[in-house]
């Protein structure tokens, strides 16, 4: 703890040597050397401006898009997720922290009648992750809701920016000027929605749960999706099309329910069984049908 040794004035919590398996939704990987949990937006300022400006930093929400490998990460992880957070309304909008989770966005919406935010229900993690990756399922995409939103940087700045100074694709969130991949991470968003229905968008929020209980292995350990769907074609045909469901290394598996989710059935599965199993199931496809499907999880740290 020696990098962090020297600070005060903190109110949040601070650990060494925390297992990030207890992070993330696939319950496997190695140790990161700093976990941080900050009290509020405040603290984490207070944090980041007395950080080195050379540790490296990683913001993690509940950890459902994310492999940490088994040798951990060497630098310091913020995590931002607190089950009591809740949005809010503010001048018509819905206001949320990052740490908040996607499919309390939903219904907090649709509690209010407004509507287009039905889908988030049918995302796992946090908004913070939503935001990173324009996540999306069921026809709609994060950004598309997303009116503003504050980010913080390595001095502690907490900064108001408008979707127009993004860019926005596919699975893809950056800043134009590159600076959201350096030293800048999302603290909260407001999304802009029109009024609608409550009672509609909650029977379609149901809906879309009951599909995603029923097409998904949401019982085992997972990341959800593992690759993004290639242009006109999905990730999950091309899988199964290849006989990939079912396959396993180590205790890692492809799930018999999803071909584009990998299981771990018994939480014995190590960080590089899912790795190596990631990229057979790449290999097999790219063989078999010329398509090199990509990766949507995050991939992060050290070979053990």
């Amino acid at each position: 703890m020696s990098e962090t040794s020297h600070m005060t004035g903190l109110r949040g919590e601070l650990r060494a040597d925390e297992p990030m398996a207890r992070h993330v939704s696939w319950r496997a990987g190695g140790k990161a050397a700093r976990v941080y949990i900050p009290a509020d937006a405040d603290d984490l300022a207070v944090f980041l401006r007395q950080l080195g400006a050379s540790e490296p930093v990683m913001f993690m929400g509940l950890g459902s898009n994310t492999l940490v490998r088994d040798g951990g990460l060497k630098g310091t992880v913020v995590l931002t997720h607190a089950a009591a957070k809740r949005p809010v309304m503010k001048a018509g909008a819905v206001y949320c922290e990052v740490g908040v989770a996607s499919p309390k966005v939903a219904r907090f919406a649709a509690t209010h009648d407004l509507s287009g935010a039905e889908f988030l229900a049918g995302i796992p993690g946090c908004v913070g992750g939503a935001l990173a990756m324009n996540a999306g399922c069921y026809g709609g995409e994060t950004w598309d809701i997303v009116e503003s939103v504050e980010t913080i940087d390595r001095s502690g700045r907490i900064n108001a920016r408008l979707k127009a100074e993004f860019e926005i694709g596919y699975r893809h969130c950056e800043l134009r000027t590159g600076a959201i991949a350096r030293d800048e991470w999302f603290l909260s968003a407001t999304f802009r929605l029109p009024k609608g229905d409550g009672e509609a968008s909650r029977m379609r929020i149901k809906e879309l749960l009951t599909k995603r209980i029923a097409s998904q292995p949401l019982s085992l350990p997972n990341a959800g999706s593992v690759f993004r769907n290639p242009p006109g074609d999905h990730a999950a045909r091309l899988i199964e099309s290849c006989g990939l469901k079912g396959f396993s290394l180590g205790g890692a598996r492809v799930s018999e329910k999803h071909a584009n989710f990998i299981v771990n059935p018994k939480g014995a599965a190590r960080a590089s069984d899912i790795e190596g199993l990631i990229e057979a199931v790449r290999e097999r496809v790219r063989q078999q049908t010329g398509v090199d499907l990509h990766p949507e999880v995050r991939i992060v740290g050290e070979a053990a």
